[in-house]
């Protein structure tokens, strides 16, 4: 009969002897990463020549390729998604906070060479390393009822900081708890996460971990909304009317004042945008379609586009009608279950 303790001893020599061979492939294949020539090399080394990165430059990326999964080695140079995902993995691994600052300084400056910051609006944004400094945010904090306007004021590959008003307590108060940040990029979709605040710096800014998992909600072309917000025109020669604004997306609107308005006419609108607080525009009158409103049949009807500085403008609005067209979504839902 054979021992029961025999046939334990035999199971652990045979999984012991699977793990190490499975620890000898992982170290061949790590090995062969480290050393061998790499799919498209060649391409990968003229490319490099091409964008003229400095001795520093070209070792840390090969750093960052050979920690990565990728097969091919010029892959990275066409892409800014692989090239912050493959940035992300060897951060993790060395541990950002203990790598040399020359390295980081290298990797920042491959990513300006490259194009690949979310400035460049052909570039795929990934990382929240691919801000940049003046870049808007909205900063909502846990349980807070407002959006809150907010500016990236540094960053590095580190970490980044950005504005805080103090309206909901003392940044001090903010720290380890959770906040969730938002970025639009006009034509192309809202990025928002959620991210612990690591420290306030001395001018009273939150500082936070950088964040590769970013939520990306596609923006159509200028969603359009039906609204009635009252609105106060401001013209050229100073007089001002009360009106209404009817419709609104981030490129344009429908206003409804007591007086008619010309195509090309030029004057300023100001209304309160829920959530956001109050806005101050210039607008082109594009087209006068009388008075065809019934629930407003005293005021003409006005179509009209965004002048001047409106950035940030669109940007609330473009979020402001996001939130909105979520909200209908969910109601919708909660009907039909209902």
């Amino acid at each position: 009969m054979i021992d029961p303790l025999q046939i334990v001893w035999f199971a652990f020599v045979i999984c012991l002897c699977i793990a190490l061979l499975v620890l000898l492939e992982v170290h061949r294949i790590n090995d062969r990463r480290e050393n061998e020539e790499m799919f498209g090399t060649q391409a990968f080394d003229d490319r490099v020549a091409e964008l003229g990165f400095s001795p520093k430059e070209k070792r840390t990326l090969d750093k960052i390729i050979r920690t990565s999964s990728f097969e091919n080695k010029d892959a990275i140079l066409n892409s800014s998604g692989l090239f912050e995902q493959a940035v992300a993995a060897f951060y993790y691994v060395r541990d950002v906070f203990d790598v040399r600052d020359e390295t980081l300084a290298a990797v920042e400056a491959l990513r300006h060479k490259m194009n690949f910051t979310a400035s460049n609006p052909l570039s795929e944004v990934y990382s929240t390393r691919q801000f940049n400094v003046g870049d808007r945010i909205d900063l909502i904090p846990e349980n807070g009822t407002l959006i809150k306007r907010s500016d990236i004021v540094w960053r590095t590959e580190k970490e980044w900081a950005i504005s805080y008003d103090g309206s909901d307590g003392p940044a001090t108060s903010l720290v380890g708890r959770s906040i969730r940040i938002r970025w639009t990029r006009p034509d192309d979709a809202i990025y928002s996460t959620t991210i612990p605040v690591r420290r306030v710096d001395e001018t009273n800014n939150l500082v936070l971990i950088h964040s590769s998992s970013l939520d990306k909600r596609q923006l159509r072309r200028w969603v359009r909304e039906q609204v009635a917000f009252p609105v106060t025109a401001v013209f050229e020669n100073g007089n001002t009317v009360g009106g209404t604004l009817l419709d609104l997306s981030a490129g344009g609107i429908m206003i409804g004042l007591p007086q008619e308005c010309y195509p090309g006419q030029h004057l300023r609108i100001q209304f309160e945008l829920p959530s956001f607080g109050d806005e101050d525009v210039e607008i082109e009158i594009l087209r006068n379609l009388g008075q065809k409103n019934k629930d407003f049949p005293n005021y003409y009807c006005l179509t009209a586009s965004f002048r001047g500085t409106f950035g940030w403008t669109q940007e609330r609005v473009l979020q402001y009608l996001f939130e909105l067209s979520k909200s209908k979504k969910q109601a919708k839902k909660w009907t039909k279950q209902a």
